[in-house]
Parts: C-alpha cells; sequence; structure tokens
C-alpha cells in the first residue's frame, strides 16, 4: 500500500475544519440558490403559465439531482474514508469508477428528454399551453445534462479530498454564466433568438457544462490525493456496489422528495394553478436556506467519514456537534424570515394578488418545519458518513410518502388551500422523533466504538450476535 501524507481533515481543530472547508460550500450553495430563483424570475416575467409549467418541471430535475447528489454520496464516503486508511488504491478506483457510474446516469436522463416529457406534463394537466411551455424547457434540462452529472461528479472528487474552495470557483461560475445568459436567451437581448422559457434551459446547462469542465481541469492539475488513470476507470462491480451501497438509499431518500413534489402538484393543482405556481416559488425561496444548510453538510460529509475510517471518536462527536449547530442556527434565520417578509419574498416573482393571498400563509406555515429539518439533515449525514444510510432513507421515506402525502391529501379535503401546507410541519415532528431514536441506535452500536482496537470490535460483534 502507497505510503499517503497527512490529511488535514485527521489534524486542524475541529471547528476551524468545518468552518473552512463549510464556508466556500456554504457560499457557492447561495450563489446556487440566487441562479435558481433568477431563472423563476424572468420566467415569471413571460406569464404565469410558464412560471408553472417550471415548477410543474421540478420532479424530474429532483430526480436527476438525486441521482448525481445520491451517488457522490456514495463515491465520497467511500473515496474519504479510503483518504483515512490510508488506501491510494480503493481511492483511485473509487474516483475512476464513480466516474463511470455518472456517464451511464446521464444516458439514462437523455432517454428522458427525447421520449418522456411531453407524457409527463400531461399526466399533471390539460392545459396545452403549460405542456408546451415544460416540453420546452424540460427536454433540454435532461437532454444535456452531462454537464450537470460531470460538474456533480468532479466538484464531489475534490471535495473528498477538502478542496472545497475550489468547488466555491465552479460553482460561482458556473451559477454567474446562468443568471447572464438568462434574460439573453430568455429575451433575446443582444441579437440572440428570442427562445423564451426554453432559454432559461439552454442558460442552465451552459452554466452547468461551463462548472462541469473547469472541475475536471481542477481535478487534473490541483488534486493530487487522487491519481486517476484509465484503469482506474474500468468498471469493478466490487466498487460499484460499495458506491451504491450508501448512494442507494441516498438517491432514493432524495428521489423521495421528487415523488412528493409530483404528489404534491397534482394536489395543489386541483385547487388552482396559481396554487402549483406558489409551491415552485417556495421550493425556489427555501433554496436560500436549505442549500446553505446542504453545503455545510458537504463539507462534514469528509470529516466524518475520515475520522471514522481514522478511529478518531472524539473529531467525530465534536464534527456532528458542531454541524448540527450551525444547521439549527441557519434554519432558525430562514424561519424568521420566512415570517416576517412574505409579501416581499413573493413580490420577488411578480406575484398577482391571488398567488399572494395563496403564498404568505403558504410560506409562513411550511417555515415552522424549518428548525427541525436542520437538525435531520446533520443526523442524516452521520448515518451515510457511517455506512448507515438506509436509517436516513427510513425517515425520508416515512416523513413525505407515509405522512406529508397523506396528511396534505387529507387536509386538502377540507376545501382550503391553506390547510394542506400544515401537512409540511406535521411530517417534519413525525422524522425528529424518528431521527432521534436511530440516533440513539446508531451511537450504541457504532460511534462510541469509533477508535477501538480489532479485537474489540470483533468482541462486541460477537456479543452483539
Amino acid at each position: 500500500m502507497e505510503q499517503m501524507k497527512t490529511n488535514k481533515m485527521g489534524v486542524m481543530p475541529v471547528n476551524r475544519l468545518l468552518i473552512t472547508m463549510s464556508l466556500p460550500m456554504m457560499m457557492s450553495m447561495l450563489v446556487q440558490a440566487l441562479y435558481n430563483v433568477v431563472d423563476s424570475i424572468f420566467v415569471s416575467r413571460i406569464n404565469e403559465d410558464a412560471l408553472t409549467a417550471v415548477s410543474l418541471a421540478f420532479p424530474i430535475q429532483s430526480l436527476m439531482i438525486a441521482v448525481g447528489v445520491g451517488t457522490c454520496v456514495g463515491i465520497n464516503a467511500v473515496l474519504s474514508r479510503a483518504l483515512g486508511e490510508r488506501n491510494q488504491d480503493v481511492v483511485n478506483k473509487a474516483a475512476g469508477n464513480g466516474i463511470f457510474i455518472m456517464a451511464a446516469s446521464y444516458l439514462v436522463f437523455l432517454m428522458v428528454g427525447l421520449f418522456a416529457t411531453r407524457p409527463f406534463y400531461l399526466s399533471q394537466t390539460e392545459d396545452a399551453r403549460i405542456v408546451q411551455y415544460g416540453c420546452e424547457y424540460l427536454s433540454v434540462v435532461c437532454c444535456l445534462s452531462f454537464g450537470m452529472f460531470a460538474q456533480f461528479t468532479f466538484e464531489r472528487l475534490l471535495q473528498s479530498t477538502g478542496r472545497t474552495f475550489f468547488i466555491m470557483i465552479t460553482q460561482g461560475i458556473g451559477a454567474v454564466i446562468n443568471i447572464i445568459l438568462d434574460p439573453v436567451f430568455i429575451f433575446g437581448l443582444g441579437g440572440m433568438p428570442e427562445l423564451g422559457v426554453r432559454g432559461a434551459a439552454v442558460a442552465t446547462v451552459i452554466g452547468q457544462i461551463s462548472a462541469g469542465i473547469l472541475a475536471f481541469v481542477i481535478n487534473k492539475k490541483k488534486n493530487d490525493e487522487i491519481q486517476m488513470s484509465r484503469q482506474a476507470l474500468v468498471p469493478d462491480p466490487g466498487m460499484i456496489r460499495q458506491i451504491y451501497k450508501i448512494g442507494v438509499p441516498s438517491i432514493i431518500m432524495q428521489a423521495i422528495g421528487s415523488v412528493m413534489t409530483y404528489g404534491m402538484n397534482l394536489i395543489l393543482i386541483s385547487f388552482s394553478s396559481t396554487a402549483t405556481a406558489v409551491f415552485g416559488v417556495y421550493f425556489k425561496l427555501q433554496s436560500f436556506i436549505f442549500l446553505p444548510v446542504f453545503g455545510m453538510n458537504n463539507g462534514l460529509v469528509p470529516i466524518l467519514a475520515y475520522n471514522y475510517g481514522a478511529g478518531q471518536k472524539e473529531r467525530f462527536i465534536k464534527a456532528l456537534r458542531c454541524g448540527v449547530q450551525y444547521a439549527v442556527a441557519i434554519m432558525f434565520v430562514g424561519l424568521i424570515i420566512f415570517q416576517t417578509i412574505p409579501g416581499v419574498l413573493l413580490g420577488m416573482f411578480d406575484a398577482s394578488d391571488a398567488m399572494l393571498a395563496i403564498g404568505t400563509p403558504a410560506l409562513r406555515t411550511i417555515s415552522y418545519s424549518f428548525v427541525f429539518a436542520g437538525f435531520g439533515i446533520v443526523c442524516g449525514t452521520a448515518f451515510q458518513a457511517l455506512g448507515s444510510a438506509t436509517y436516513s432513507m427510513m425517515v425520508s421515506i416515512a416523513r413525505q410518502l407515509v405522512v406529508l402525502l397523506p396528511a396534505a391529501y387529507l387536509l386538502s379535503l377540507t376545501g382550503k388551500v391553506e390547510n394542506v401546507w400544515w401537512s409540511f410541519p406535521i411530517a417534519e415532528l413525525m422524522s425528529l422523533l424518528m431521527t432521534i431514536i436511530f440516533l440513539v441506535r446508531i451511537y450504541k452500536n457504532v460511534i462510541r466504538h469509533i477508535g477501538e482496537d480489532e479485537a474489540e470490535t470483533q468482541q462486541g460483534k460477537v456479543k452483539a450476535d
């Protein structure tokens, strides 16, 4: 086994390490949130049907993100643990097979873009204009999604080795390109053709492709802890199983969000297309709160995985505690914002009186769940870093499918759309209880045994059996 140098994730003071690794990710995520919102702000200037069409596309877009991010969770955990164990062969193999998996994932969504966009929209609405807008937007996003998958892959390789500063650069540049090109392609500025809703998609994929290329170049030039070669790119069934053992529960967990969004769209559109547009706007706005937490979380994943692999229990526990504190603080700020200025937030999307009437109570009600969500997100990360991603999956399934959607449907039977929004805090309270139960269990079975020598660990396993 090749000798590897000591990584900062094993020696730097934990709080400073988490801030160092997370702050660039959080800043880049804020930029990502900004361009997501700007995208919809420009689209809303076309008309409300265009905004509704983009909102209805969210389940497929979130499914793509689920596959990309979930797979990267598996790559990240396997690779970071191998770094902690100083196993260079596994590091290289995890990176190479991760690239192969992501290329295969793109081919799946290429097929979706070519053949499934119209049936997808027709399953939600019969409004011909919304369907047309939606097909124009979603077909471009899916067929050219190779940029997004490349960006996810090469950014997570940088993240796995602690080089999160470069991710801020790649995501920032991709987002800025998107923001600049949005009005150019949507409204036909500077002599460009006016593409309308399709222009928003074109701007998005150009930004993703640019960021993916840049992330690849930075890995080749700056990431010397991963030595990629043609041999590492050869599919290895054992390595793919390791990646998916952690990644699939994460994919499922995030894909459940796609199912939930699709179900909520069906429930809300029975009231009006405006209610669906409000739900889409909510998801854009909440990204300003959730994406910084996910950015912090992305910095936390390799720290937890590395110190778990290196057997440093105290550092693992301290990193987890710091992560929870920061996440809850960020979510509390979000709660205050959504409670105090919902009208201002909705006004950015050229909201009509009808949208304001539906959206103001929606934002206030849903935001009650934010603080609970912050705790759950970080604990879910710990479960994944410890190889117990099924806990996160179970919490997500229970929250979004077992509780949220049924509660939303039952509340919709009252005939008042404002009651539907209470399904979010109800579901989040249930997930909080489940998360606490699983955290206590995994602490007793895994966390408190981190760093024990092999004999003690084996003895514990025998007793547990």
